[in-house]
């Protein structure tokens, strides 16, 4: 039987965010959003947007969040909520799996 790793679990992380853009530049900040990676926007309205950010770590998301706060047009970027998955090994056949 083969020896289980001892390495640390990957992680995977998401969080979502809204940002508060000045309702005049809505539109330049969704496109500066559609251009960043790991970023996808799931609504927006009135200068209020909602994004998903994936990463592998919090330091991760929490760059990404601070690049959204300096795009021009960008008044407040708040990140709501961060969850964490950990890819763990199972079985004999080292397939791996999200807990």
């Amino acid at each position: 039987m083969p020896e289980r790793s001892r390495e640390k679990p990957a992680e995977y992380h998401v969080s979502s965010a809204v940002i508060v853009a000045v309702p005049a530049m809505e539109e330049q900040v969704l496109a500066a959003l559609s251009r960043m990676n790991n970023v996808e926007v799931y609504g927006h309205q009135g200068g209020k947007i909602v994004v998903v950010i994936e990463g592998t770590s919090t330091g991760v998301l929490g760059e990404c969040l601070s690049r959204i706060s300096t795009l021009e047009g960008v008044v407040a970027a708040n990140m709501v909520f961060e969850h964490v998955e950990k890819e763990e090994t199972i079985g004999n056949d080292r397939r791996t799996d999200a807990a």
